[in-house]
């Protein structure tokens, strides 16, 4: 058995399943409403509460079906009861960002600004500045896969660089970083 399709997804209170036509699996909480179509050799259960997914043979391909599946529904139970948040931190002279509404407004050193809109679903907002602190983005959402998705894109507009670390970076993200030219070396 599959250690982690195994395990029973246990519901918080306001947060209900439903599993529909063609194996839809739908997540509705106080935070919003997800849905998910899981594959049709995958069974999932909703009873007392928890929600079980199980799989009908050892096969390769249903193995690692059934684990995903159960993390997908665990994500979505997760992120309509609590949500999801990622801190994006912007390293560098100058660099800043500026939350308007959807849009957000980024300078990085470039000739120009960049604009970057938000989908309806992702929330953000950009923590005040301290004094000798980098500007740092956060974002929230109740999706996990949109909410990455859209950091990994935000991140790509200004990767960090290795020798100095400028760009941008996740709080917290351990950068390798490479020495730079030594002087005199003969």
């Amino acid at each position: 058995m599959s250690r982690i399709g195994k395990l029973p997804v246990s519901l918080p209170q306001g947060v209900t399943v439903t599993v529909g036509n063609d194996n839809v699996v739908k997540v509705k909480g106080p935070l919003g409403e997800l849905s998910q179509k899981v594959d049709a050799d995958i069974k999932v259960t909703v009873e007392d509460g928890v929600v079980k997914v199980t799989r009908p043979t050892d096969q390769p391909r249903h193995r690692s079906l059934h684990g995903l599946y159960r993390a997908l529904i665990n994500n979505m139970v997760t992120g309509v009861s609590t949500g999801y948040t990622i801190k994006q931190e912007l390293v560098g002279v100058g660099y800043r960002v500026e939350v308007k509404g959807q849009i957000l407004e980024f300078n990085l050193g470039f000739s120009h600004d960049i604009h970057f809109m938000l989908p309806n679903e992702v929330k953000g907002e950009a923590e005040p500045v301290k004094k000798g602190a980098n500007p740092i983005l956060v974002l929230k959402s109740h999706d996990k896969q949109l909410i990455g998705m859209i950091a990994a894109k935000i991140r790509s507009l200004r990767k960090p660089e290795p020798y100095k670390g400028k760009g941008i970076k996740f709080v917290g993200e351990q950068l390798r970083r490479k020495a730079g030219k030594s002087a005199g070396a003969k």
